[in-house]
């Protein structure tokens, strides 16, 4: 159903109504969006717990056959004394790593939330910052709320968390035209009696970060969050699962919607323990 030009989801019944021998029809109408976002939010929760107990299995898995390598690697490379052969146990050693790093990236932060009270508008101008040293072709937009409150968060794993959401923002555009610039907004308002998950909170911080690349595939939108699932030629897909851990651990959760020409992620924050 379309109201006020905005498309929404709607459940409706149909009662008869007998009025002066005349049968009349009731239509009641009532919009299910923000039901079925919540069970979205929950369908979230389960996926991020999910991928993070197959992470760390694999990761346990993978690590101990790893060192393995690395250490016999690292015996054959003391008894090799022709140089050019040495070279082979290089390339052995620097794969190992590489794939270490991966397998700690998959797992994500790895030392305890840190939580202090700060300003969110101070984390976002230093993940601007850092956007526009990286992409200086973009254009970062602020739309603040100057009214949000400081929020009791770890800062420097919030600035990781955004810096992730803004950079795939960022590697997301493609030039349609000369003209046109990859255009991202950085957005903060409050939302009120507002549910996460299954918990609900009187005050909640939303930060919505927009741009105006392609979108998302359709085929990806509903896993963007699990690793490894990204729909970019070079992408390593495991920006926004670890975006959406750290967030999970301050209570809060991303989403996402995405169109042709926009796409918004949008993290919501609690102010406050729920009620």
């Amino acid at each position: 159903m379309l109201v006020n030009h905005r498309l929404i989801t709607t459940d409706y019944s149909i009662h008869p109504i007998m009025e002066a021998g005349q049968i009349n029809l009731l239509v009641e109408i009532q919009p299910i969006d923000r039901h079925m976002e919540i069970a979205r939010d929950g369908q979230r929760i389960n996926q991020q717990i999910a991928s993070q107990q197959l992470a760390r299995g694999m990761a346990h898995e993978i690590k101990n056959p790893l060192g393995g390598i690395r250490g016999a690697a690292q015996l054959l490379e003391g008894e090799i004394t022709n140089p050019a052969l040495k070279e082979y146990t290089d390339v052995i050693i620097r794969e190992v790593d590489r794939l270490q790093t991966l397998l700690n990236d998959m797992l994500g932060p790895n030392r305890k939330i840190v939580k202090t009270n700060m300003n969110i508008l101070e984390v976002l101008e230093h993940v601007r910052s850092l956007i526009l040293a990286e992409f200086p072709d973009s254009q970062v937009i602020r739309d603040y709320d100057p009214s949000i409150p400081e929020i009791l968060a770890d800062k420097d794993q919030l600035i990781q968390a955004f810096l992730n959401l803004a950079r795939n923002a960022a590697q997301a555009f493609v030039p349609l035209g000369a003209n046109q610039t990859s255009k991202i907004i950085f957005k903060t308002r409050i939302c009120r009696q507002h549910t996460i998950g299954h918990r609900r909170y009187r005050h909640v911080m939303q930060i919505d970060i927009i741009d105006n690349g392609p979108g998302v595939a359709d085929e990806v939108i509903d896993n963007i969050f699990l690793p490894m699932v990204t729909n970019k030629p070079d992408g390593s897909g495991l920006g926004l699962p670890i975006a959406q851990q750290i967030i999970f651990g301050h209570n809060g959760i991303i989403q996402c919607q995405s169109d042709q020409d926009k796409t918004v992620f949008t993290t919501l924050l609690p102010l406050e323990p729920a009620t």
